[in-house]
């Protein structure tokens, strides 16, 4: 089987009307997050046990192993975490992170934040793509 380069897709899409594939590091959603703490050695919707120790999250729709940059829109710290989990289950809330991700992006105390979460491919994590990456 023959596989044409992504830039001949594009282009083929294009011309016939239908719209070029987004990378998977467009997804880019804002809104609140929280963290989540549960036991250590609990189940995870992946299967795998929750760490609080690692950066982790729950996505209600992203598949599990994505990696996601989420920042802190009220302080712009930032941190790379790997979907593993579902939720979050409260209604307003974008992702729920471990505590280890709610340290980094310190809104511990607070329990919740405003941020930007985008999906990121290997090697992507640089901050000018970040920067590039608006809340709308």
């Amino acid at each position: 089987m023959r596989t044409l380069p992504k830039a001949t897709f594009t282009a083929a899409a294009t011309a016939l009307g239908a719209a070029a594939p987004q990378p998977a590091s467009a997804m880019i959603e804002c809104g609140m997050a929280s963290w989540y703490a549960l036991e250590a050695g609990t189940t995870s919707a992946d299967g795998g046990a929750i760490d609080p120790s690692v950066l982790a999250a729950a996505h209600r729709s992203l598949p599990f192993g994505t990696r996601v940059r989420v920042e802190n829109l009220s302080n712009g710290r930032a941190t790379t975490v790997e979907i593993n989990d579902r939720g979050p289950f409260t209604h307003g809330r974008v992702i729920d992170v471990t505590r280890a991700a709610a340290e980094q992006l310190a809104f511990l105390d607070s329990g919740v934040a405003r941020v930007r979460i985008s999906t990121i491919e290997t090697g992507e994590e640089d901050e000018a793509s970040a920067a590039a990456k608006k809340c709308p």
